[in-house]
């Protein structure tokens, strides 16, 4: 099923860089449809513009957004401006772009990243989920303020192609950025949009590393988690690969737990059957797993489980006290939202988030220095 809609532009709700956020009115239903048009794609939208929709993601009832995908524009305003680079992305699809990416021959930082040699121990924290990223970020900034380290931390944020392939689809990215809690963003293999592109995660945090001076970098999937309820199909699982990139390039890894006691689904209630998954079957490396001081019968059943998976003596648990950063988190907390639930209702889940960031800050050079 690939289903098309006509409309025409009604109104524009909301833009960011790369995107905006469209009503249209179906010619064919005359109804009201809400859509995304990311413009580098199909170009700046106006009122009155006629559209294509891709409708499926709304008629199949997924989760991410309820939103219907800009495809075409009549007129097209797409700028004929000279290619960036010759690396596509979306590669030999309708759709695909040139973007110049960090690594490659024109690129003025070709050649840095061709002398990489290793992160140095850098702590690049790995997640599953994009909804952990703003939690992450506030937990940074807490134990950066705790701490009172000598400068601000740079804070790369890393996309991969798991999900979303657009990083502007994102509404979360933005936020960070302006309160300065981001410092850059980077797309890797198909995702795109980012401030920079990259062909693979590798060579994307040889440039966190390398050019950009990254004090901490951050990874995960972009907005959207495909899953099919078996333990290894679903598309967060390169939280794992990424464990076991960063640990290939001298980094140290910080794994962020999927907790949860909000959850109906059994699956993931307490410690997410994916975080024990990436675990058990996933993970070949040392790496980090933050555990929040959480009232005392949700950490002794956390804890539980930990004890219930006989992981390698490489994966190392640690508690981590994350009450006072929730003042951080509240700071965030139009933003903090995990499967329709907030702050107040989820909250073991986004300190699991805050707690990868405080231990990731003690972790790097400024506090260790």
């Amino acid at each position: 099923m690939i289903s098309r809609i006509v409309g025409v532009v009604t109104s524009i709700i909301a833009e960011r860089p790369g995107a905006q956020e469209i009503q249209v009115r179906s010619t064919e239903e005359n109804s009201l449809r809400s859509a995304l048009n990311l413009t580098d794609l199909t170009g700046e939208l106006l009122v009155g513009d006629t559209v294509v929709l891709n409708t499926v993601a709304v008629e199949l009832k997924l989760g991410t957004g309820g939103l219907d995908y800009v495809v075409s524009v009549t007129p097209n305003r797409l700028p004929n401006t000279p290619p960036k680079g010759h690396i596509l992305k979306l590669r030999y699809t309708p759709l695909q772009i040139p973007v110049l990416a960090v690594e490659a021959p024109e690129s003025p930082y070709h050649e840095a990243i061709a002398q990489f040699q290793s992160l140095q121990e850098l702590p690049v924290i790995c997640m599953e989920l994009h909804s952990q990223l703003p939690a992450v970020c506030a937990g940074m900034r807490w134990a950066e303020q705790v701490h009172n380290l000598s400068r601000p931390l740079k804070i790369v944020y890393i996309m991969t192609d798991a999900s979303a392939l657009s990083l502007p689809m994102s509404r979360i990215v933005p936020v960070l950025k302006a309160q300065n809690l981001l410092s850059a963003t980077i797309t890797v293999g198909q995702a795109y949009g980012g401030d920079y592109e990259a062909i693979n995660l590798y060579s994307g945090m040889a440039f966190a590393k390398e050019v950009l001076n990254a004090d901490v970098i951050i990874t995960g999937q972009g907005p959207g988690n495909a899953g099919t309820q078996t333990p290894l199909g679903f598309s967060g699982i390169d939280q794992g690969v990424a464990v076991n990139a960063v640990a290939s390039l001298g980094g140290t890894p910080v794994l962020v737990p999927r907790i949860s006691f909000a959850e109906k689904r059994h699956h993931h209630h307490g410690m997410s059957l994916h975080t024990i998954t990436i675990l058990r079957q996933v993970v070949r490396a040392p790496v980090w797993v933050p555990i929040p001081r959480l009232p005392i019968e949700q950490l002794v059943r956390i804890c539980t489980m930990m004890d219930e998976l006989d992981l390698s003596s490489e994966i190392q648990t640690t508690i981590i006290d994350t009450e006072q950063s929730i003042s951080e988190l509240e700071k965030l907390s139009p933003y903090l939202s995990t499967m329709g639930r907030g702050l107040k209702e989820e909250t073991p889940f986004f300190l699991a988030g805050a707690a990868a960031g405080i231990l990731a800050v003690q972790l790097s050079e400024l506090y260790l220095a």
